[in-house]
């Protein structure tokens, strides 16, 4: 089966997209797969580094509100369509599977136009503005939750396939013991994993850094700190000016290439509340701290954290809420009680889901079997 997997922008599109391609990689030594993104999006620096063949085409932003950038976004989108159609030509894939982010749009939309098979994934209860306006043309939407089918258009009822939220194929076979002597971690040592989703998140960042001066030099609890790319660089010089000297129990990144060890090594993990972090942590079935980001779409990171506060499996800080002081309580009313510890990991890996990748890629072969047949 030769396919196409489209996402970009962030890595909750990037990484189910990279969970996706794993998969079909591993199902058959007879697959081939395309990855499809922008020039200059995160994509194009993550996807080759997973070892998968990258092509780029043109996309803009698409604004929910009428505006002048949105008649921009319409050309660069006709041009990122022929981009697509050219590249479908070339590569002649059985399908076109596509998670979500801008890029999405020629590429599933040139797709359908050439009559390929096409997928969606929406990885949140509501589906992004791309997504929405694919499920008119595409033949099956993926969905993570049961609470999105009221947020598609009455018209997509029929296409929409309960799947889940895919997890790369790293996190879910990473072993605990082997992640914790690769960071040269001590048994006694409390790991503390702390990142605001792929492109950081400010409220987090400024949080933290009342952590650290109460944790720096502390021998048996470490931070990994991830700020962001765009935002290391403010991130530090706060360091500087708060008169900070960082131990060795403390490590600050820009971005996190390894969230498999991080991940599997961890004992709390301190982010926002996106989807695809929501299956990460949950498959590895670590507590965690989440503080959703207020200026998502339709606050859907909120209903994400609640989701597992509700089960037990994390705390919840909104960010209007969120300060030093919050979020040292939080640390400490975990780590302080391995009771409560060890029931917040337990609810966490119960409402882990790592059988994902088998129902998207089952739904792939029957759809392209299925289109096959009613073209012969």
């Amino acid at each position: 089966m030769r396919v196409i997997v489209t996402g970009g922008g962030t890595g909750g599109h990037i990484n189910p997209a990279l969970a996706i391609a794993q998969k079909v990689r591993n199902a058959s030594p007879y697959n081939e797969i395309l990855y499809v993104g922008t020039k200059n999006g995160l994509e194009s620096e993550l996807v080759p580094k997973s070892g998968f063949e990258f092509k780029y085409v043109t996309a803009k932003y698409l604004r929910r509100k009428l505006s002048l950038e949105n008649v921009k976004t319409l050309f660069a989108s006709i041009k990122g369509v022929m981009e697509a159609a050219k590249i479908i030509n070339e590569f002649k894939p059985d399908i076109v599977v596509g998670t979500g982010g801008y890029v999405c749009g020629p590429v599933v939309l040139a797709a359908y136009l050439k009559k390929v098979p096409t997928i969606i994934h929406e990885q949140n209860v509501f589906p992004g503005i791309t997504n929405k306006m694919l499920s008119k043309v595409v033949d099956v939407i993926g969905i993570s939750f049961a609470e999105a089918e009221k947020y598609f258009p009455e018209s997509a009822a029929k296409k929409l396939v309960l799947v889940g939220n895919p997890v790369r194929k790293e996190i879910l076979s990473a072993d605990r013991r082997e992640s914790r002597m690769k960071l040269n971690l001590r048994p006694d040592v409390v790991l503390i994993y702390s990142f605001g989703g792929s492109g950081g998140q400010l409220s987090l960042n400024e949080a933290i850094i009342d952590v650290i001066k109460k944790i720096n030099g502390q021998k048996n609890i470490k931070i990994i700190h991830v700020t962001g790319k765009k935002m290391y660089g403010g991130f530090m010089d706060n360091i500087k000016k708060e008169g900070i000297v960082l131990e060795d129990n403390i490590e600050i990144l820009d971005y996190m290439y390894d969230a498999a060890t991080a991940l599997s090594a961890s004992d709390i993990v301190i982010g926002s509340a996106g989807a695809i972090t929501i299956a990460e942590i949950t498959s590895t079935g670590v507590p965690s701290i989440l503080i959703p980001k207020t200026y998502t779409a339709e606050n859907h990171q909120e209903y994400n954290a609640r989701a597992l506060e509700k089960e037990g499996a994390a705390k919840v800080i909104l960010e209007k809420d969120l300060d030093g002081k919050q979020l040292i309580k939080a640390i400490e009313e975990i780590i302080e009680n391995k009771n409560i510890l060890k029931t917040m990991s337990l609810n966490s890996k119960r409402m882990g889901n790592t059988d994902v990748e088998n129902k998207i890629y089952g739904t792939m072969l029957n759809l392209v079997d299925v289109k096959s047949k009613s073209n012969k």
